[in-house]
């Protein structure tokens, strides 16, 4: 593993690529602390504490996932590149109901590049409207000093959004620059790093809590067993997250033969591969925010509700007993706030492969390049065929989202105690963070095999010394067939028809 790990450096284009990665992760970090001048440091740090558990908290604690926790530090990458991102979602999203940008997208590259152009003016916008949020929350808390507050307020709103959205365009330009001349998605790459950051920090956390004193400890001490607990979860999410990742379904596909002068071509037997988290980690981010809003309107309206009188209250009894039930239990780690989440992540679910997955246009591209499955017509069956497989296996991939998205949510309420710093440790036992990285991390791996199988090197999957020259070199048997080096192996199909088509 170590020679093929050294395997990396001795190609100089990859070599080159990694380096270049790396120092651009380095900048990132460099300009995290870089703080915005004018702003109560020590202030906001304790404001941030003591709203951990409002609105404001919960807000910061799901933007820090993408950010790194700069909100509570307020820099100029306090946004992250989440303001990207939401651009990147709503043109996508955009593109399935807009038939201009739908028509862009089937022109191929020069459409590609129109359409993230606008992404672009797309991300400046939210980065004004997600920076302007944010420099009203810190004037309206009190958290600059006397002299900027009272003398140079207008001056601090214009040098802010202009900080803030500057730092999110940078960031964006800063993965694009990844995506060019280095190895990964820029992008993914940048929030793992973000993620990745937090991670001493949760572990120092967890450190503190743990005892292995049977006496004199806090009721919120964690014991052996517990500790024990913790590493289990974390070692079952996280082969959990790397089989939902990398989970296929394979579907059979065979080529029609075809004659050209005396020889027959075709007849080969491949595989359509359709992963069962097709999805990946948007349906968690979709429900994650989406249940923002209703914790935060539920906490505003029982803090309306309870600055009623007495008389009013009881007058209304129905009405403020049933808010502060929901204020009570739509919350995380709470029982209806829960299923509330797990409803949302399989609607998200559904929904992202209804916008993302056509069977249709797979199912013409199959008759135009001359290739069917076994026992289906091209066409009209073939789609329902595929549509069919597809809302079965999001079942099941939605389910495990499901699991990995609650249990942080359990592990902080149950295990931990409840607390802000609880639920950000928490976060790397599952849920949107962990998925992430893990994701991120898997295609970096791969597209590092890519290279140096390209090569003739054996990558990390070979079995063989995974050294470089001719002994590395990929080779068929003798008197076998022409296979490709990656094409796959064809396997026995399941002839099994889902319901509603015939055989």
């Amino acid at each position: 593993m170590l020679q093929k790990f050294f395997n990396i450096f001795r190609i100089p284009e990859l070599r080159n690529k990694l380096l270049f990665t790396v120092a651009m992760l380095c900048v990132y970090r460099i300009g995290f602390y870089i703080p915005l001048p004018g702003i109560d440091a020590p202030a906001l740090l304790a404001s941030m504490k003591s709203a951990s558990g409002g609105a404001l908290g919960t807000l910061a604690n799901y933007m820090s996932v993408f950010s790194g926790g700069a909100l509570g530090q307020s820099t100029v990458f306090s946004l992250g590149i989440m303001p990207y991102i939401s651009a990147s979602i709503i043109m996508q999203l955009m593109g399935t109901v807009v038939p201009s940008l739908e028509k862009l997208k089937k022109e191929g590259e020069p459409g590609m590049r129109k359409i993230n152009e606008w992404t672009r003016y797309l991300t400046i916008a939210v980065c004004f409207i997600q920076s302007w949020m944010w420099m009203k929350q810190i004037t309206g808390g009190k958290l600059l000093y006397p002299i900027v507050r009272d003398n140079y307020l207008a001056l601090f709103w214009f040098m802010g959004i202009l900080a803030l959205t500057a730092g999110s365009v940078f960031l964006m330009w800063l993965g694009e620059q990844i995506d060019q001349y280095g190895i990964g998605n820029g992008v993914s790459l940048i929030i793992t790093a973000g993620i990745v950051a937090r991670m001493p920090r949760s572990i120092m956390h967890i450190a503190e809590k743990t005892s292995f004193k049977m006496v004199g400890v806090s009721a919120d001490a964690i014991g052996p067993g517990k500790l024990l607990f913790l590493v289990c979860c974390f070692v079952f999410v996280v082969a959990g997250s790397i089989f939902l990742t990398e989970a296929q379904r394979r579907i059979s596909v065979k080529q029609a033969k075809h004659m050209r002068g005396r020889r027959v071509y075709g007849g080969q037997t491949t595989y359509l591969p359709l992963r069962v988290n097709h999805a990946g980690v948007m349906p968690i981010i979709f429900a994650s925010s989406l249940m923002i809003f209703p914790t935060m309107g539920l906490q505003y309206l029982g803090q309306w509700v309870g600055n009623w009188d007495k008389a009013t209250q009881a007058s209304y009894a129905w009405f403020a007993n049933g808010v502060f039930f929901f204020e009570r239990y739509v919350r995380g780690g709470m029982y209806l706030y829960e299923v509330l989440y797990c409803v949302l992540i399989f609607f998200f679910s559904y929904f992202w492969n209804t916008v993302q997955f056509q069977p249709k246009e797979m199912a013409n591209q199959l008759r135009d390049y001359g290739s069917f499955i076994p026992g289906l017509r091209p066409g009209k069956r073939t789609a329902d065929y595929l549509e069919a497989v597809m809302n079965r296996i999001t079942y099941v991939g939605a389910a495990f989202l499901c699991v990995i998205a609650v249990i942080p949510s359990v592990v902080g309420t149950s295990i931990l105690g409840g607390g802000s710093e609880d639920f950000q440790a928490a976060q790397f036992l599952g849920g949107t963070g962990l998925l992430i990285v893990i994701s991120v991390m898997l295609d970096l791996v791969n597209r590092i095999e890519a290279n140096l199988v390209m090569r003739n090197y054996g990558g990390f999957m070979e079995g063989g010394s995974g050294g470089g020259g001719s002994g590395a070199k990929l080779r068929r048997p003798k008197g076998g067939p022409k296979r490709g080096p990656t094409q796959p192996q064809p396997a026995a199909f399941d002839r099994g028809n889902p319901k509603g088509l015939p055989a």
